[in-house]
């Protein structure tokens, strides 16, 4: 057996509490009293204890509101270790939150320190979209996001605010909630006679803060899978 190949996937030692290993998983320094929740059945590997509590009491608290489709089903992941998450390859980007929120794509979320706030929240300022809903997953607090994107994805900071960023709702993947949000319409006669360019709707993000893009403007293949 080539031992040198073999050490060259070999992880590394926890550098933070969530961090990528390779761009398709994310890596959790688990700890007694640090809880996690993540996208239900992403486990792919651990190192140690690790227990794993599918539908906790918070979660089904919220379970009127996954009939919205922005709400994501979650176990509770608790113990000592090291966890691996991933989902169906999809790139994971990792971020840490001081004192900030974020709104989430439900299909989009795959793990997040569970003494963050959340819940599904109203998306202001938009209209409905095709293939984009009007509701969000709310995260804010102090700690750690792990997310998903179908592709490298891109992450916009919207700078101080003088000029406008424009985004695909269903390449749209997360938002720092501090951004001002608004649908735009660019829809011409010729798409009612079948010329359209297949870009009527942005959605409009100004102010500080950052923005989450995927190179992808389908985010619900995974979803079905999963049914």
């Amino acid at each position: 057996m080539n031992q040198p190949v073999i050490s060259g996937y070999a992880p590394t030692p926890p550098a933070a509490r969530m961090e990528n290993h390779g761009a398709h998983m994310v890596k959790i320094a688990m700890a007694g009293g640090q809880d996690v929740f993540a996208r239900t059945g992403s486990m792919i590997a651990y190192e140690g204890f690790v227990q794993y509590e599918p539908n906790p009491p918070a979660v089904r608290q919220l379970a009127s509101q996954w009939l919205t489709g922005e709400g994501a089903p979650l176990m509770k992941c608790s113990g000592d270790g090291v966890l691996y998450l991933a989902d169906y390859g999809a790139d994971v980007v990792c971020l840490n939150l001081a004192d900030e929120a974020l709104s989430v794509n439900g299909t989009n979320l795959l793990a997040f320190d569970a003494h963050l706030q959340w819940g599904v929240e109203r998306v202001k300022g938009l209209a409905k979209f095709a293939g984009q809903g009007l509701f969000n997953v709310g995260i804010s607090g102090t700690g750690w996001v792990a997310l998903t994107s179908r592709g490298t994805p891109v992450v916009v900071d919207c700078g101080r605010g003088e000029d406008e960023t424009y985004v695909d709702p269903d390449a749209l993947v997360a938002w720092s909630s501090g951004l001002k949000v608004k649908n735009k319409r660019t829809m011409k006669a010729s798409a009612l006679i079948g010329r359209g360019s297949g870009e009527a709707y942005q959605i409009a993000f100004s102010g500080q803060g950052f923005v989450v893009v995927q190179p992808s403007e389908d985010s619900a293949d995974r979803l079905r899978v999963r049914g």
